[in-house]
């Protein structure tokens, strides 16, 4: 089957990702990448508004101490049915490949209301895209469902938007439709069913994503995590000067991978981020300067080969 300008004829480049209508691409919607873009407004704001105020709305159920709250935060964080109509994602790897959405969001409150409730609790936690790094169990595909979910209302308007500038998606037997759905409404801060126009592929609903809020990999997984900023703090940790030379020395990151307090995986990756913190140095902080200092888009070749 086609990609979406394929499939419309729409010649030209587009603006968004230029999926295979009938199939899962090999792309995740990364809540970090849209965060620092900067377009297209004014979509990117609102989007980062849900983003932002979910996440919010979830910290304070969190941190409130009362059953009420507790059981809102869960109830919250089980809305999160698979978002099929972006094509993005491995579907057998998503919420339908976890016990779906009413696990995950187990997996994800149990996580921050106990392993890691102090980071909530002092504000080390601030967006959606940390919930990765000490969430054992969320990655990629996930992230990219739950992001969509959040953000669904204003990709409906992205979509609506692009579907205004080509004419070609309502052009001969090519329709939109009224779809109701799930979206989050970052004023009310709750769950709101709503009635959205988008357009059809394939018999589908077809929501679109800007180009560049979609990657491969997550630019905060809790891989890279480790593998730099968490590894590093290790080095510099046990370091000893060279009583000789003055020089210091440190590990190499190969030598701390084998050892058992450094091995990979969540609660190494939870420990060492509470000791750190509690020598009163955030290590997710300096995690976040250092992948939005080394972010770069993903090119059109790249987003190309993924999508076909």
């Amino acid at each position: 089957m086609a990609k979406v300008s394929e499939h419309y004829k729409i010649s030209g480049p587009v603006e968004f990702v230029d999926v295979n209508v009938a199939k899962d691409n090999r792309l995740f919607v990364d809540p970090r990448a849209v965060r620092l873009e900067r377009g297209p407004k004014p979509f990117v704001a609102q989007a980062n508004k849900c983003t932002t105020t979910f996440f919010d709305e979830v910290v304070d159920c969190v941190v409130s101490g009362k059953k009420s709250e507790e059981q809102r935060g869960l109830d919250l964080l089980q809305h999160f049915k698979e978002p099929k109509e972006t094509r993005l994602g491995l579907s057998k790897k998503g919420f339908d490949g976890h016990g779906g959405a009413e696990d995950v969001g187990q997996w994800i409150w149990h996580a921050l209301s106990t392993d890691i409730k102090a980071f909530v609790g002092v504000g080390l936690l601030k967006h959606i895209e940390d919930i990765p790094i000490f969430v054992e169990g969320i990655d990629k595909d996930i992230t990219s469902d739950l992001t969509t979910r959040i953000i669904f209302e204003p990709l409906a308007g992205f979509t609506q938007a692009m579907v205004a500038k080509h004419p070609e998606f309502t052009r001969g037997r090519h329709k939109t439709e009224i779809f109701d759905r799930q979206v989050w409404n970052p004023r009310r801060r709750k769950w709101e069913e709503k009635a959205l126009e988008l357009p059809v592929a394939a018999g589908k609903p077809l929501l679109l994503v800007p180009k560049h809020w979609a990657r491969h990999v997550l630019l905060m997984s809790s891989g890279r995590y480790y593998g730099t900023t968490m590894l590093s703090y290790a080095q510099d940790e046990r370091a000893v000067r060279d009583a000789r030379t003055g020089k210091l020395i440190k590990e190499s990151k190969d030598v701390l991978k084998d050892k058992k307090e450094f091995e990979r995986g969540h609660e190494t990756i939870v420990r060492v981020t509470r000791q750190a913190l509690e020598k009163r140095e955030d290590l997710l902080d300096r995690f976040r300067a250092f992948v939005d200092s080394r972010y770069e888009r993903l090119d059109d070749d790249d987003i190309d080969k993924r999508t076909r």
